[in-house]
């Protein structure tokens, strides 16, 4: 054990964490030659088309160190707020930390928040400064918000480049003198902590686990303890670029194991595995619960897919273990899920892993956020869904999510900053000038208001250089009122939105507008209305696709050209009222981009 480091790379999106990565990995000669490219870790093609890392990736490097060999378990870790949670549990599984800071642009939000997840699991940190070799890279700068934000001297602080490979050799150095080695008794019963599982259409589940006590060994029988289920441990292995069978894995040790499990639901993040002739008395404190930010109906378009859909977002939840999910139904669109997604990027991902590895082709609905309604009896209940709001008459109040957000940003766009987080109903808590131009303003806003499209906005107002990160800190009372959207009279209940009053009417109006750009024109007239109960707040009307029936009529008595219209009239009435008006896939998430 005393030769093991777990260590974890964390830092804000895009300050090179994957790049660091693949240096270590050949500095170590986990990949050479043809296996060599560039985000080696980042094995999703989605990660590589968006160049951001989605899920955490475990591998084991070896390392000769003053002539010892030290083994080294590193995790790469997503930076993107949405994948936090990914974040968290890498952090649970490792004893130190790489904290890396962009040398161009320094400390961002997300920085600061996973340095502070790492902090509450007493982790080691070692900063680094990354892309030195670049031509705006400002080191000196950034030690000094380092210094200022870790209390570390100058000293401890490394400088590497991602690209060059300059520095890695010294990292690796650092790892193995200041990251302490993990702590466990290999003679005690087994305790294996379940930090990540995925699922293969041949093996079943394999979970990835780290030892924490006691020795695991292939055949051994091992009982998972949360749901008390016995199996046998076809195979163990450790991590490299791919999995590598072994016989035994020791206390301090991470990899894997495969039991045959077919059925996702028994394999659960956070689980501890034991043996079943000598078990131990208690689990280990696994992770916490996963709390969702944003909520969207997911519905197959073919509604004979409903099963399909059911299997697949199981086996994606194993993957993924921060997506949520619970059967409803809605009348536009029959059988499908509401489900729970940590942020609108987080949603985008699910909804495109869904239609590349399982097939799905999906609706999605309006996103939104949980709610707690009171009613007049003093009962409160958790509404995720506008279609779930009880009558008017009966409520008592509404109380919304809030959120603490900490945004970093040059001086320059403060004032475009501000006036934003304003609009969506924010409150100004801080304002703190952090090293030279740089501002933190903190700001608690309702998260209803940035679900739909803050981050964009954010980002294009600032030029990309503001962050952005955010944590939920309570639910208060606020106005808030139920907008349906009514097409031919009928609503749409995967349209409807709950919205504070003052911005009931203009939201209204933009989506009958949009709806209209959206929904192809019929034989017929449709009507597409913005209600509030029974009030309607705006209104727009698709216009008939009209054929010229009068064309074969010319000279004569005006009135032969008026019967043809009439009879025209009748038809379009008859066919209202049979007609039905299909909603495409983009009206569902025009919401989304109003502006």
């Amino acid at each position: 054990m005393k030769e093991i480091r777990n260590f974890c790379i964390i830092a804000h999106i895009d300050h090179g964490k994957s790049t660091l990565a693949d240096r270590l990995l050949e500095a170590t000669h986990a990949v050479e030659g043809k296996t060599a490219e560039d985000q080696v870790l980042d094995s999703m093609d989605l990660e590589r088309e968006r160049g951001i890392t989605i899920k955490s990736h475990a591998v084991r490097l070896e390392y000769t160190y003053k002539g010892k060999d030290y083994i080294l378990n590193l995790v790469d870790t997503p930076g993107h707020v949405d994948f936090s949670y990914e974040v968290s549990r890498s952090i649970a599984s490792c004893e130190g930390a790489l904290l890396l800071v962009d040398a161009t642009q320094g400390i961002q939000a997300q920085t600061i928040s996973n340095l502070y997840l790492a902090l509450e699991n007493d982790l080691v940190i070692i900063p680094v400064i990354n892309k030195i070799d670049l031509a705006g890279a400002k080191p000196d700068e950034v030690e000094d918000e380092i210094m200022d934000l870790l209390g570390c001297e100058r000293s401890e602080i490394l400088r590497a480049s991602g690209k060059t490979g300059e520095g890695v050799d010294t990292i690796l150095e650092t790892i193995i003198n200041r990251i302490p080695a993990p702590v466990g008794d290999a003679e005690a019963p087994l305790q294996c902590l379940v930090f990540d599982s995925m699922y293969n259409a041949y093996r079943g589940v394999i979970a990835y686990v780290k030892v924490v006590n006691g020795t695991l060994r292939e055949k051994d029988n091992v009982r998972f303890m949360s749901t008390g289920l016995e199996y046998d441990a076809e195979e163990i292995g450790v991590l490299r670029m791919t999995h590598e069978p072994c016989h035994e894995l020791k206390a301090g040790d991470v990899g894997y194991i495969i039991t045959g499990i077919k059925e996702s639901k028994d394999v659960r993040v956070g689980d501890t595995i034991t043996q079943s002739e000598r078990p131990a008395e208690a689990a280990i404190d696994g992770f916490e619960e996963v709390k969702p930010m944003v909520f969207a109906g997911v519905y197959p378009i073919d509604t004979k897919d409903f099963e399909n859909l059911r299997s697949s977002l199981d086996k994606l939840r194993l993957n993924d273990a921060s997506l949520t999910f619970s059967p409803e139904s809605s009348a536009a669109l029959g059988f499908g899920f509401r489900c729970g997604f940590l942020g609108l990027l987080h949603m985008e991902i699910v909804q495109e892993r869904l239609e590349r590895e399982f097939n799905m082709d999906v609706i999605t609905t309006v996103p939104n956020v949980s709610y707690l309604v009171y009613d007049r009896t003093g009962g409160c209940k958790e509404v995720h869904n506008p279609s779930g709001l009880p009558d008017v008459t009966h409520i008592e109040r509404i109380e919304e999510p809030y959120i603490r957000a900490t945004i970093i940003t040059h001086a320059e766009y403060i004032g475009p900053v501000m006036t934003l987080c304003l609009d969506k109903r924010g409150e100004l808590i801080s304002q703190n000038f952090i090293m030279g131009n740089r501002v933190e303003l903190l700001f608690d806003m309702p998260l209803g208001e940035i679900v739909i499209d803050f981050y964009d906005k954010l980002k294009s107002l600032s030029r990309g250089y503001a962050s952005f990160d955010y944590h939920i800190t309570d639910f208060r009372p606020s106005k808030l009122i139920k907008l349906d959207i009514l097409l031919n009279g009928e609503p749409v209940d995967a349209l409807s939105t709950l919205t504070h009053v003052d911005n009931s009417v203009p939201f209204g109006r933009r989506m009958c507008e949009k709806l209209k750009e959206l929904i192809p024109r019929q034989q017929f007239d449709i009507a597409v209305q913005a209600a509030i109960g029974a009030k309607i707040i705006a209104r727009e009307t698709i216009k008939a696709v009209r054929k010229d029936v009068t064309a074969k009529c010319y000279g004569g008595d005006i009135s032969r050209k008026r019967k043809l219209l009439e009879k025209q009239k009748e038809g379009k009435k008859r066919m209202k009222k049979i007609g039905t008006v299909e909603v495409p896939q983009k009206a569902f998430l025009a919401v989304l981009k109003l502006d």
